[in-house]
């Protein structure tokens, strides 16, 4: 078989959101190991956000306050080789090296994806991945139903400390954004060409079908008019 990786990203300030609803009403992470490089971090590496059993009923405040809030460039860890910088072993690099490391990472194995879309540009991603797989959806994507996202009303200093907290995130969507416009203009381009070349080929064909039309018109005419003249002989 062949297997290809695709992924869907999202606006990061809608997803941090969407996140904190989602914890906030009681979902965790528990069963997820985080194995990096065969194993899983110690607590001391990735300490908990909270104490009970879940984090259900947390503030935004509290979700944005919690320096160990894997919520905080969820996209670009999840993209990136982690490998590459100790896993969760902070102390392996300066911060700005791992940053940077992580953020290059993550662009570069999104690019080489067989297939990645966004959630902001449903038709445009539906599009794209019926041209990259030659299929097609039954039916075109749309959001029928509203996000906890899109409920959660804040500020302008609420949304820029989300920003903050998910810089890495924000600077990997700008680039998915354009290479994925990108994409989506190239395969229009090709779509529109490749129509372009179908309707000439048609007229080709029509014009050699018109003319040899024509020329069995005129030998029958030909034929026609010699044989009167025989007749009247």
């Amino acid at each position: 078989r062949n297997f290809y990786y695709i992924t869907i990203l999202r606006d990061p300030v809608s997803r941090y959101l969407s996140e904190w609803r989602h914890v906030q009403r009681g979902a965790t992470w528990k069963a997820s190991l985080h194995v990096c490089d065969g194993r899983s971090p110690t607590t001391e590496e990735l300490p908990s956000c909270y104490t009970g059993d879940d984090w259900s009923g947390c503030s935004l405040k509290e979700f944005m306050d919690c320096p160990y809030n894997l919520a905080n460039n969820r996209q670009v860890r999840m993209l990136s080789d982690l490998s590459l910088v100790g896993c969760y072993n902070l102390s392996v690099m300066p911060e700005e090296q791992r940053n940077k490391v992580l953020l290059d990472s993550a662009k570069e194995n999104l690019k080489r994806m067989a297939f990645f879309g966004l959630t902001e540009f449903q038709r445009k991603t539906q599009y794209l991945f019926e041209k990259t797989f030659n299929m097609n959806f039954i039916s075109p994507f749309t959001q029928y139903n509203s996000t906890r996202a899109s409920s959660v009303e804040i500020d302008e200093q609420t949304q820029k400390r989300i920003e903050a907290l998910n810089f890495l995130d924000m600077e990997l969507y700008d680039y998915a954004k354009d290479l994925f416009l990108q994409r989506y203009q190239y395969m229009r381009q090709k779509e529109h060409q490749e129509a372009r070349r179908k309707r000439q080929e048609q007229r080709k064909i029509l014009k050699a079908k018109h003319a040899h039309n024509k020329d069995q018109s005129d030998n029958t005419s030909t034929t026609d008019y010699i044989g009167n003249v025989e007749h009247w002989r």
